[in-house]
């Protein structure tokens, strides 16, 4: 005997959503960017295991999960004290690295728009390059890098924002800002006393080397400030593809929410570029590669910061490790992988119809 028609029907999930309960709530999650965060956290832990493991003394991965349980191993030194801070700075660098470029690239609804191309890098490389070769105490370069990077955002955002802060004169705008920015570093390192020189071309690089807790703290704590800008960006990043009249007539102000978000993304890139340095390309690349793993129409927050944290915690390593123990300036080997993927992006752009 067949149940009695109750004239409600079972509310199903759409394709490729789950429906997570909360309560009386059912909310419809896409599959795929959970599963390709929580494959993207299993990748970052074994990448951190396996950083924590290489160097001189070799320690073996169940003596790396010894140490970090707290039993009190011979390699306590090793790897708490001189690994692990460099470790979680990748981590929390190459995160916020992520984050930035997500916001800047959702705004600016271009895959090219990224801290290291808009003038937000060089902005923090002039302040830098003029405080570590005109004297400046090692203690105020920090400072002066994060100020000369919100300082160039303004100027950008200024130029930007004249006609509502449109996505081509945002990028148009930045790229010329760069530009004259490196110029005048250039003019600086041309000038100065030539050890000088290369200790400012060495930050400009970007580097982790020498640094650790410190610097980790000042990016954790301002990723735990935005953290509640943060929850509203990744939702508010659905309507930045909308064009202004579309998102006017849902109740939206775009000029306002692209402000915040690209406000937002700016203190994030000017905040990690002040402490670790000009480490170029990870927030052009992750943003990108994290969509195409989602396959989604605009970068996924979540997935951006963790493949942020990714690419920059395998770059520190190959940069200690390939020469060692000569080490490699994090920052080339990001660029070493961000000039092809930067190319590819061009000719993949020129082969798309007009």
């Amino acid at each position: 005997m067949s149940a009695p028609a109750t004239g409600v029907r079972p509310r199903s999930a759409p394709p490729g959503r789950t429906l997570l309960r909360l309560g009386p709530l059912r909310v419809p999650v896409r599959r795929r960017p959970v599963l390709v965060a929580v494959a993207l956290t299993g990748l970052l832990v074994a990448a951190g295991v396996l950083s924590l493991s290489l160097g001189t003394p070799y320690v073996a991965p169940p003596d790396v999960l010894r140490v970090l349980s707290g039993a009190g191993t011979p390699y306590d030194l090793v790897v708490l004290d001189l690994r692990l801070p460099r470790l979680v700075l990748a981590a929390v660098a190459g995160a916020a690295f992520g984050v930035a470029g997500t916001l800047i690239q959702s705004v600016a609804r271009n895959p090219l728009a990224s801290p290291d191309v808009i003038g937000i890098t060089q902005g923090a490389g002039l302040a830098a390059t003029i405080a570590l070769t005109g004297g400046a105490a090692a203690v105020l370069v920090a400072p002066a890098a994060l100020l000369g990077g919100l300082a160039a955002a303004a100027l950008v955002l200024a130029l930007g924002a004249r006609h509502g802060l449109a996505a081509q004169r945002f990028v148009l705008a930045g790229v010329a800002v760069a530009f004259a920015l490196r110029a005048l570093i250039e003019v600086v390192l041309m000038t100065v006393d030539p050890i000088d020189g290369m200790r400012a071309q060495i930050w400009l690089v970007g580097t982790l080397a020498g640094k650790g807790w410190t610097e980790a703290a000042w990016i954790a704590v301002t990723l735990l400030v935005l953290l509640p800008v943060l929850l509203w960006a990744g939702w508010a990043l659905n309507s930045t593809a909308l064009d202004d009249d579309t998102a006017r007539g849902i109740g939206v102000r775009p000029v306002a929410r692209r402000i915040g978000l690209a406000g937002t993304g700016v203190l994030a890139a000017a905040m990690v570029t002040a402490q670790v340095g000009a480490v170029d390309f990870v927030s052009l690349v992750a943003p990108q590669l994290a969509r195409r793993l989602v396959r989604a129409e605009r970068p996924p927050l979540l997935c951006s910061a963790l493949l942020g944290a990714l690419l920059l915690v395998l770059a520190d390593l190959a940069g200690r490790r390939l020469l060692a123990p000569t080490q490699l300036p994090a920052g080339v080997l990001t660029a070493a992988i961000g000039g092809p993927y930067l190319i590819f992006l061009l000719l993949r752009g020129r082969r798309r119809p007009s």
